[in-house]
């Protein structure tokens, strides 16, 4: 098995892990009632994805 020869600095580990984070995700506003949405999905609040209905939602009171 692979067994380092040399100690990794803490600075080397952190330039290499720079690119190991999280993205805010993209949102968008839903065509058919105007709440945000994460782009690409099912509004979870009509059932709406561009403009179709795509989920048939229960309406609860």
């Amino acid at each position: 098995m692979a067994h380092p020869k040399r100690k990794i600095s803490k600075t080397r580990r952190d330039k290499r892990r720079t690119h190991d984070k999280a993205s805010v995700p993209a949102l968008g506003v839903c065509s058919n009632c105007g709440s945000t949405v994460k782009m690409h999905t099912v509004c979870g609040e009509c059932g709406y994805y561009r403009g179709k209905l795509a989920v048939e939602k229960e309406i609860t009171a």
